[in-house]
């Protein structure tokens, strides 16, 4: 009954864009027009999904190093205004921004994975937190593209650190034995999906992991990218 109550008012207040906070009349929530005409759609390697000068199977970076991964696809750059919402949505609670968030990642993939995977977060981090960003984003994703998700055929096992300000060495030992994955039959096409990759050294990790398992391409699908990250 409370819930009830509670949707009822929601309901009655003014819709507000979730970055300018002006009232939203006419347009679509969670921001309005001109918010989302901000968000950059940039030309990206979709290997590494770093920007490009245009769009590339293959940039020479990734010719020189080729990441774990097969290819690479994100909404926007960790930058403004996705970084604002991101932050929102992982620590003000803001849970029901997942399903506009992956609207702009969805209208990047074409040939959906068999099978998405959330990176995985340690129960003690996910009971202060209350959710797991990357399994609510994960879910509203496979609805979207008409394709199965899994939340516990990874999982996390250790805790650690945070990885923020660490350089990739730092982040690839910090993560060393934190993930077990299930031996399960995997499909030859799955996808990780996580918020935002930065230096990429948690998907590699998970990527190396699922390759033992038998699978054949994997995909990264993420909010943001980061720029190019130096290990310095």
């Amino acid at each position: 009954m409370l819930v009830i109550m509670i949707r009822s008012i929601l309901r009655a207040l003014p819709s507000r864009c979730q970055l300018c906070h002006q009232r939203l009349d006419e347009d679509p929530g969670p921001w309005c027009r001109v918010c989302r005409d901000c968000l950059p759609n940039s030309s990206r390697c979709e290997c590494c999904g770093l920007t490009c000068g245009a769009d590339t199977d293959i940039c020479g970076a990734c010719l020189n190093d080729k990441p774990e991964w097969d290819k690479l696809f994100c909404a926007a750059d960790y930058d403004f205004p996705m970084n604002t919402l991101l932050h929102d949505f992982k620590y003000r609670g803001k849970f029901w921004l997942a399903e506009p968030l992956t609207s702009l990642l969805s209208e990047k993939i074409t040939q959906p994975a068999d099978l998405l995977l959330p990176v995985p977060m340690h129960w003690q981090r996910r009971f202060f937190r209350g959710y797991n960003q990357s399994a609510l984003l994960t879910r509203s994703l496979a609805k979207m593209l008409k394709t199965k998700w899994c939340p516990d055929v990874i999982k996390r096992i250790k805790a650690t650190p945070a990885q923020r300000g660490l350089k990739r060495s730092q982040r690839l030992s910090n993560l060393a034995s934190a993930f077990e994955v299930r031996n399960d039959v995997l499909p030859p096409h799955i996808a990780i999906v996580d918020d935002v990759v930065t230096t990429g050294s948690t998907v590699s990790i998970l990527c190396q992991l699922l390759r033992q398992q038998g699978a054949q391409r994997i995909d990264v699908y993420c909010l943001c990218r980061t720029a190019k990250y130096r290990d310095i």
